[in-house]
Parts: C-alpha cells; structure tokens; sequence
C-alpha cells in the first residue's frame, strides 16, 4: 500500500484524527443515541457493550477515525477507511456516523469531499457499504456523487452480516464535479 490509512484531515468543520484507545468515551458519547442507529444495520449499537465491539473493530481495523468539531473540540462521530484492493485500485470508506446534533450541517458533505480529496491522490474507486434500510446515507452518499452499484452481505466485526448496497465513485467523474 502506497499511502497511509490514518492520516491526519481537516477541513472548515472538523478534523478527522486516528482513533485510539482512550478516545472511547468521547466517542461513545457522541454514539449513545439511539435515534443515530435507527435506519442502521445494527440498530442497537447505541447500547454500550454492543458499542464495544465496534470501537474494538475500529482499533483494530488501523484505518478509523475520530471527528473532531473544530469549533468546540468535542468529538462527533467517526469514519474509516478499509478494504484497499490493490488490483482494483480502490479503498472503502464507511462505518460512518455523526452525533444527531451535527445533522443537517453540511458536516458530513464537508468530511466525506476531505476523504476523497486526499484517497483520489492513490486510487481510482472509492466504494461505500450503505445499510439497505438506511435512506438517510443512501441519499447522503448520493448527494456526494456516488453512485449504487451492488448489493451484498456485510459481516460487520463481532456482528452478524447484513445486507448492504455498494455505492461507488470514480476519480474521473469527483474532478469534474463541484459537491
């Protein structure tokens, strides 16, 4: 692999930073709600020891961040990066989510151009797993460029597979778009 998982981003809302460790509460914080899982495959992750094992995924997966709201320094959910295929020539992004009181801001757009700004310098797809029940990232997703591709089962860590759509963008078509 040829560029780093867990660079450090930033952009006018939030930096992205490396998950570690202590970064635990902070985060399950921003994750407690159960209004963010509704539509999500995993719909009760706001529980705490479910939220364990997704944070343990997170670590272990080297490639998860933390968002940080540049404004008050709290954090506001988290993203990755996973799956590099070398002879496809793409990366995932996913495992995405935000604290409620960031919806509708901009945020997400905002972090998802920061990702694939710097992913498109080292590959050229970007895919997406999106839960198949989860509308509000399906037309997230879409609004960023991506576009559905696929359907499959998802093994989430320590979790039972899923059905998700695969949505997916080309560095030629995000450089002639203006999200």
């Amino acid at each position: 692999m040829n560029f780093n998982l867990q660079p450090i981003l930033e952009n006018d809302f939030c930096i992205l930073s490396p998950l570690e460790e202590k970064d635990f509460e902070a985060l399950y914080k921003a994750a407690s709600d159960p209004k963010i899982w509704e539509q999500h495959p995993n719909k009760d992750r706001w529980q705490k020891e479910v939220f364990e094992k997704f944070f343990e995924g997170a670590i272990k997966s080297k490639g998860a961040f933390k968002i940080i709201n540049k404004e008050t320094g709290a954090v506001v959910g988290s993203t990755r990066f996973y799956d590099f295929n070398e002879e496809d020539d793409s990366v995932f992004i996913g495992y995405t989510f935000y604290a409620v009181s960031c919806w509708g801001k901009g945020i997400n757009q905002s972090v998802k151009k920061t990702m694939l700004d710097y992913l498109f310098q080292y590959v050229s797809k970007v895919k997406f797993h999106i839960g198949s029940e989860n509308i509000r990232s399906q037309i997230a997703i879409s609004r960023v460029g991506a576009k559905k591709v696929a359907e499959e089962e998802v093994a989430y860590f320590g979790e039972k597979p899923k059905l998700n759509f695969v949505y997916q963008i080309d560095k030629k078509d995000w450089k002639t778009q203006k999200p």
